[in-house]
């Protein structure tokens, strides 16, 4: 040993009890992040071993660059495999302020995004697949809330007659009708077009009896602020600048105008969204206006038009249409059934209209709740019995599982109307084609779930992620918990926990290779205690279910772009032999736990010499026209990437 040197030994045992000791000091004061991290760690190692995706899938965020994250309200599948991102102005009062409405398209494939230019504010519109591979849309927004506090000019409706027979009347924006008794004068907020007259004659002795007044409606205020201006009881009011006959045929009819909390109002505006040219393409305007309307297409393959917020804040009292993609034009029902802002409305393959009871908030609470089969040409409604928490279907999800000709449906999770704080954990099945129609309870959910998102998949089980147990995501109540439900065993199986919370505004589709995108969420604070605004989340997230981990996908080749009910088609595949089922899966456009366009209806199968032929059933009310997934799905559950093709 060297003299004047200490040993090397005893140097290295004194720096490893150092260490030590500052690592025992460390885990004294941080023992939990220390466990944490390590955590962490173990956790994201666990769950990206090839077993346990096998089993239970993995999520994966998508971040598009800064500038083209939007606040995504709406999406839907194009026939082309892109996805349409709509935000119009994304719940942003500065948006719609400055005219920012937004839209993208996303190719989930090349991982590119485009701007697209939005003519009209489709925040909370309505949309649905058409039969030529189009998106119909339909309403939006034409002013945001004001809460009561907020409200300084008093207003409301202002219902606007014409008696004149000859001649319509157009009342311009900035109009002012003045209050025959009050003296109080309130001011046109939009400009409104009110019909003539229609002249009434006796049927029997052709005697002219009258005319009945042509009737507009429009959104008024006051000229000034204050409670001064209010009104406490119906006027009539002359219309300010009209003159001689114009004057006494044209008047005014309002109840109270007062400083009360006003509502979201709707347009009546109406697009088709051409997924090869990437641009809407104006079609003629509802009749009514509409905010939070659904699009459900009927036997004929026109589009029934319901629900919605008028153009002054109203829920649209029970007058439905219908769209003709021939002539782009709508036409009324002529009859009246009024449900729930976003009603939960499918066809089925009798030709009615099933409404499932969820809805997505506006409408009272004793009116139209009810679950039930509807005759849209009759108008006859058959109630079904059996719905449990019938008081929690506010923001609940409705799917129609798969196969699709079974007609069975589940309804799952809800809350209370309104901001209500309750929600059930419950989901409800009920099947249609039994004798007598009865909801009955399927399997629990764990907890109370509101805004729940569903999608169904190529081998027969439907995805249930997110939600949250409060409105809104409130007091920190996303569920990050996902689950794949068996239509066949009537059970739900946990998977991979989504990496992102999703409430109010957030919805998810089914993409062509089989994984499923999920946008969207707007909760109203940001912390658990409440005490800081909520936070857009405009990440996409990306889940690949466990059929994707289980060895390499069947291939397809060859086959018709066109199916035909009744018909048959063969498909070339060197995997014929390990082929199982085949499916029809329906694109998704989906919104506020709204999506009554998806469904997979199940196609006959035979192997054949080198391929397989399918047989496609006969019923269009099951298989209605328009573009669909074509997914062949293997004996271990691996579908095929999808084929598009078309049922005219």
């Amino acid at each position: 040993m060297t003299p004047g040197r200490p040993d090397p030994t005893r140097r290295r045992w004194r720096r490893i009890a150092v260490v030590t000791a500052v690592v025992l000091a460390l885990a004294g004061a941080n023992g939990p992040w220390l466990y944490r991290f390590g955590s962490e760690k173990y956790h994201a190692y666990r769950i990206d071993r090839p077993e346990y995706k096998a089993r239970n899938g993995r999520w994966e965020i998508v971040e598009f660059p800064e500038g083209y994250r939007q606040n995504t309200i709406h999406a839907a599948l194009l026939r082309t495999g892109k996805v349409l991102l709509v935000a119009g102005s994304g719940n942003d009062q500065e948006n719609f302020d400055a005219r920012r409405f937004d839209t993208r398209v996303w190719d989930p494939v090349k991982g590119t995004v485009k701007k697209v230019p939005t003519p009209s504010d489709l925040f909370c519109t309505g949309h649905t697949q058409l039969a030529d591979g189009n998106l119909l849309i339909a309403g939006g927004t034409q002013r945001y809330e004001k809460l009561k506090g907020d409200v300084t000019k008093a207003g409301g409706l202002m219902v606007v007659h014409n008696e004149n027979p000859d001649k319509p009347m157009t009342i311009k924006a900035g109009t002012r009708f003045t209050g025959r008794k009050n003296g109080k004068t309130f001011v046109a907020q939009d400009a409104v077009l009110v019909p003539r007259a229609r002249k009434r004659f006796d049927p029997e002795t052709g005697r002219f009896l009258g005319n009945d007044a042509g009737v507009g409606r429009v959104y008024v205020e006051a000229e000034r602020r204050g409670a001064r201006h209010e009104t406490g009881a119906e006027d009539n009011y002359r219309v300010r600048g009209l003159r001689g006959a114009d004057a006494r045929n044209t008047y005014g009819i309002a109840q109270k105008l007062a400083l009360d909390k006003k509502d979201f109002q709707g347009i009546r505006d109406a697009y088709e969204f051409d997924p090869v040219a990437e641009r809407y393409v104006k079609v003629d305007p509802m009749k009514e206006a509409r905010w939070y309307p659904t699009l459900t297409t009927l036997s004929d393959g026109k589009v029934l038009s319901v629900s919605g917020l008028d153009e002054v804040g109203q829920l649209v009292p029970g007058k439905n249409e219908v769209y003709d993609p021939a002539t782009r034009s709508w036409e009324y029902t002529g009859k009246e059934r009024q449900f729930p802002t976003y009603p939960a409305l499918f066809l089925t393959q009798s030709g009615k209209v099933f409404y499932s009871g969820s809805n997505a908030g506006y409408g009272p609470a004793d009116k139209g709740r009810d679950p039930g089969v509807w005759d849209v040409r009759t108008n006859e409604f058959t109630k079904v019995p059996g719905m449990s928490d019938p008081d929690r279907l506010e923001t609940s999800g409705t799917v129609l599982l798969p196969p699709a000709q079974d007609e069975k449906y589940l309804v799952i999770g809800g809350g209370g109307v309104g901001e209500s704080r309750a929600s059930t954990r419950r989901t409800r099945l009920v099947d249609l084609r039994a004798e007598n129609p009865r909801f009955t309870d399927g399997p629990s959910l764990g907890r109370g779930t509101r805004y729940p998102q569903s999608s169904i998949l190529p081998d027969d089980t439907v995805l249930v992620s997110g939600g949250s147990e409060d409105y809104r995501g409130r007091s920190g109540s996303d569920i990050l918990e996902a689950r794949l439900y068996d239509p066949d065993r009537n059970s739900f199986r946990r998977v991979a926990d989504p990496l992102v919370g999703r409430n109010y505004h957030a919805g998810s589709l089914l993409l062509p290779d089989g994984r499923v995108m999920f946008f969207g969420s707007d909760p109203l604070f940001a912390d658990p205690a409440n005490s800081r605004p909520g936070v857009f989340e405009q990440r996409i997230e990306v889940y690949t279910p466990p059929y994707l981990y289980r060895g390499g996908r069947p291939v397809v080749k060859g086959g018709p772009g066109t199916l035909r009910r009744g018909g048959t088609a063969v498909f070339r595949s060197p995997d014929a032999a390990r082929l199982e089922t085949a499916r029809l899966i329906r694109p998704s456009a989906s919104t506020h736990v709204t999506d009554v366009d998806q469904r997979s209806i199940a196609l006959g199968l035979e192997r054949t010499a080198g391929g397989v032929e399918v047989t496609v059933p006969k019923n269009r009310n099951l298989v209605q026209p328009g573009w669909y997934m074509l997914f062949l799905t293997d004996r271990d559950g691996v579908p095929s990437t999808a084929r598009w093709v078309r049922v005219p």
